[in-house]
C-alpha cells in the first residue's frame, strides 16, 4: 500500500496468507470488511473464531465436524462395508454433491510426498487400518491421479490387500467434451483400463 495504516496492513497480510489470495485480492477483501457495519465485521470474526474452536476431526473417518461423529458416520443408513479413501475434506464434499455414493469415507489429510517431507506417519493411515474389521468388504482409493496420489494409493493398498479386503481404484479417463488427441498417455491408459461394458 502507498501509505501505512498498521491495522489495515495487518488485515491485508492475513488475507494474503490464505491460499490463492494475492496482494490485490487481499487488499480488496480487507477494504470490503472494514467498509461494512461494525456488527457485520464482528459477526465475520466470530464465525472464524467459532469454526476454529468447534471444528475437529471425526472420531471415525477423520473428516471435519463439529460433533464427535461427522454426519456421514452418524448416518445409520450409510453402507459401512465400503470405505472411500480421499485426500482431504474437499473430496468428500465433491462425492457428496454427486449423491450417488452410499458408503463412508476416510480422509487422509494429505498425500505421501517425500519432496514435501510428508510420510505415511503424517497421514491418517493408522486410523484407517484400525477401521478394517470384518465388516469392511471394499476400500476405494480415490486419491488424485498425480505421482503423490498414485504412490499413496499403492502404499495403502499394499497394507490392505493381505487382510483379504478388496481394494479398488477410481477409473480416470477422458473428461466429457475432451478430445483424445489432447489427452496425455496416463489419462488415455486410465480411460482404456477403466472402460465399462456397453
Amino acid at each position: 500500500m502507498a501509505y501505512n495504516v498498521a491495522s489495515l496492513t495487518r488485515l491485508c497480510e492475513q488475507f494474503e496468507s490464505l491460499p490463492g489470495i494475492g496482494k490485490k485480492t487481499a487488499q480488496r477483501l480487507a477494504l470490503y470488511v472494514i467498509s461494512q457495519p461494525k456488527q457485520k465485521a464482528k459477526d465475520f470474526s466470530d464465525a472464524i473464531l467459532n469454526a476454529a474452536d468447534s471444528i475437529k476431526r471425526c472420531a471415525v473417518c477423520q473428516n471435519l465436524t463439529d460433533s464427535e461423529l461427522c454426519p456421514v458416520c452418524a448416518n445409520p443408513t450409510r453402507n459401512k462395508s465400503i470405505i472411500c479413501v480421499v485426500c482431504d475434506p474437499r473430496d468428500v464434499i465433491a462425492f457428496e454433491r454427486l449423491n450417488e455414493f452410499d458408503g463412508v469415507y476416510h480422509v487422509l489429510h494429505g498425500l505421501i510426498s517425500p519432496m514435501d517431507r510428508v510420510g505415511p506417519d503424517d497421514l491418517t493411515i493408522k486410523e484407517l487400518l484400525k477401521r478394517l474389521d470384518g465388516s469392511v468388504k471394499e476400500v476405494i482409493m480415490a486419491t488424485n491421479p498425480t505421482v503423490e496420489g498414485e504412490a499413496t494409493a499403492m502404499y495403502i493398498s499394499k497394507l490392505i490387500k493381505p487382510l483379504g479386503i478388496k481394494v479398488s481404484r477410481l477409473a480416470y479417463g477422458i473428461p466429457v467434451g475432451g478430445n483424445l488427441e489432447y489427452a496425455d498417455d496416463v489419462t488415455l491408459f486410465r480411460a482404456l483400463e477403466g472402460r465399462n461394458e456397453m
